[in-house]
């Protein structure tokens, strides 16, 4: 099967000294939609168990902040079970401590149990 020739039909897109005839191009017609009313469409919804996609408005908590300059500079990233990480929170919270100062107590408390054991 031959192909025909067709290249002396399509236009050349590099040919600079051709303008491209687009008189054919035309927009096409809006589409006009029959407005409806917002009670109508509320309705047609709530009738057929349609979830609303606006948020209920909410008031963010305010998060307690922990920060104080303490010269710790350092930051490690442990993975902990989510009761350990709210205990340690709650050890902090109740001596008014920041989380780095309970990890050096705690640290401190193991190394003298250990001692005394030895």
């Amino acid at each position: 099967m031959t192909r025909p020739d067709i290249s002396s039909q399509r236009a050349d897109p590099f040919a600079i000294d051709s303008e491209p005839d687009l008189s054919s191009f035309k927009p096409r017609p809006a589409q006009q939609t029959p407005a409806v009313a917002r009670a109508t469409i509320r309705q047609v919804s709530e009738e057929n168990n349609f979830p609303s996609r606006s948020a209920a408005p909410t008031k963010p908590k305010p998060k307690a902040q922990r920060r104080r300059i303490t010269g710790r500079n350092v930051q490690i990233n442990i993975k902990a079970k989510q009761e350990t990480v709210d205990h340690l929170i709650a050890i902090a919270d109740r001596r008014g401590w920041v989380l780095g100062e309970v990890l050096e107590k705690a640290l401190a408390a193991l190394e003298a149990a250990e001692r005394s054991r030895a």
